[in-house]
């Protein structure tokens, strides 16, 4: 379960354990590795323990699996 800390308007600090995650710094959101798209902390559900990063999406896990590069028709 993720640490419930007095979210401040900027970027978080997280730790991505096996099935939750651990705040480092309190923030609202964190960037997805691959889009640098902000991803609201409630919302962020994708990420790599390996890696130590989050995914906004899906579709970008398997960009990072496969190399992929973000593309325009992505919305990414």
């Amino acid at each position: 379960m993720m640490n419930k800390h007095e979210r401040s308007g900027g970027e978080a600090v997280v730790q991505y354990l096996d099935s939750n995650l651990r705040v480092v710094k309190p923030g609202a959101f964190v960037r997805c590795a691959v889009t640098g798209e902000a991803i609201p902390l409630d919302d962020l559900k994708y990420w790599s323990v390996e890696l130590q990063e989050p995914y906004a999406s899906p579709e970008v896990v398997m960009m990072r699996i496969t190399g992929q590069k973000p593309s325009a028709s992505t919305g990414r």
